[in-house]
């Protein structure tokens, strides 16, 4: 399995661009300090997922920065990206690893301590804890965790991976430093980055909370 780092997590989508370039956002992202991208599109046909997802891997040549797909297995290898984002509903981990290979990025979302008790048994290289605040880019039906959720989710998955374990929704310069304090090594932002007015600026903010965070946790940056 891969290393991960999951300091700052962008995660691309196009309905969350504010219409501008998705590819420049990105180079913009990490340029500020984005340690690991997503992209994720729920609603553009196959074609147009991998072209996208070819332009993405490309601009992010280079850079050490990788890219990882939202769901689709299909999608991440018809690209050449380095993983997938899994669901819980989507195809087990098991099988994306078999498809996708040993040095395949494969991440899980998690929603529960027993979801965590599980993924310590599974091969997959991170968790991405949510959601813990509200948040407009994902319709989410489960209400949010909070700080508290994300403590209880994070103590079970140390109970038995090494596995690093992010958090997601509603993440911001307002809230950052308090979710890595919770105990998350890193956070996923989706409008916080590419719905600002100046993304490569706020990636810095971001990333330098994170890390400020961290080392208050004695965790290496």
């Amino acid at each position: 399995m891969s290393p991960v780092d999951l300091r700052l997590y962008g995660i691309i989508d196009p309905e969350w661009t504010g219409g501008r370039d998705p590819i420049e956002l990105v180079r913009q992202a990490v340029a500020g300090g984005a340690t690991l991208i997503q992209y994720r599109d729920k609603h553009a046909e196959g074609r147009r997922l991998v072209e996208l997802g070819r332009a993405l891997k490309a601009a992010l040549e280079g850079t050490g920065v990788p890219l990882l797909v939202n769901d689709r297995i299909d999608i991440a290898l018809a690209t050449g990206a380095d993983g997938v984002h899994l669901g819980q509903e989507d195809i087990h981990p098991r099988d994306a690893r078999n498809l996708l290979g040993p040095h395949a990025i494969i991440g899980l979302t998690l929603k529960t301590p027993e979801q965590a008790d599980v993924m310590v048994h599974l091969p997959v290289d991170y968790g991405c804890i949510g959601g813990v605040f509200a948040t407009v880019s994902k319709n989410n039906p489960s209400p949010p965790i909070g700080l508290d959720g994300l403590r209880a989710i994070v103590a079970r998955t140390k109970r038995g991976s090494r596995c690093p374990v992010g958090a997601i929704a509603g993440i911001d310069t307002s809230n950052a430093e308090a979710v890595i304090a919770a105990g998350a090594d890193g956070i996923a932002v989706i409008s916080a980055i590419f719905m600002a007015p100046d993304p490569q600026a706020e990636a810095r903010r971001l990333r330098q909370m994170v890390d400020r965070a961290l080392a208050s946790r004695s965790v290496p940056a």
